[in-house]
């Protein structure tokens, strides 16, 4: 009973929405047959400016493990190596939660952008090297070949990490407009 009096609505809603919107976006996921682009990154940084307390990061990140097994166990063409490669996730993730708390209540959308590039370049970068390199998906492979390998993969997960921050401001900034106008309105 005490878990639940320490854990408040709004971020149990929040929590709640961030991973419903992960299971939608997970690569493969097993909902449906359509499969959204994954905005784990995304998520992991909304989550960090939305949630900040470190028993969401380690919720969110236990969450996205049980959706790679589930999807995984449902669907045996979907090879998601969980093995030391996997592991890379962890830093990913932790440093677009890091990031977010840096910018959680920032109003500028310059340092908005600008953290959101750095904390998504850093974590593309983390996440593909563990996994070239650790996985073993690539026995022989240099750290200079596991860069060339990730840089094929960069634009495309940029832009789709960036379209999905770049909506949440959008997204937030309407709502706070609204709310802000409308409460200057009612005085």
């Amino acid at each position: 009973m005490t878990l639940i009096k320490n854990l408040d609505l709004k971020s149990i809603s929040t929590f709640t929405f961030l991973f419903v919107l992960m299971a939608l976006t997970r690569g493969s996921h097993f909902l449906t047959s359509v499969s959204l682009p994954d905005a784990s990154f995304a998520l992991f940084l909304i989550g960090g400016m939305l949630l900040k307390k470190p028993r969401w990061f380690i919720s969110l990140f236990a969450f996205s493990v049980v959706i790679d097994l589930v999807t995984l166990s449902m669907n045996t063409t979907y090879q998601i190596p969980i093995n030391s490669g996997y592991l890379g996730l962890l830093p990913s993730y932790g440093i677009m939660w890091f990031f977010a708390s840096r910018i959680a209540n920032t109003r500028s959308f310059s340092k908005f952008v600008a953290f959101s590039v750095l904390a998504t370049l850093i974590a593309f970068l983390i996440s593909t090297q563990t996994y070239n390199l650790l996985s073993g998906t690539f026995p022989d492979i240099t750290v200079k070949q596991s860069i060339q390998t990730g840089w094929k993969y960069l634009p495309q997960s940029f832009i789709y990490t960036m379209s999905y921050i770049m909506a949440y401001w959008g997204v937030q900034y309407f709502f706070r407009r609204q709310f802000v106008s409308q409460k200057a309105t009612a005085l």
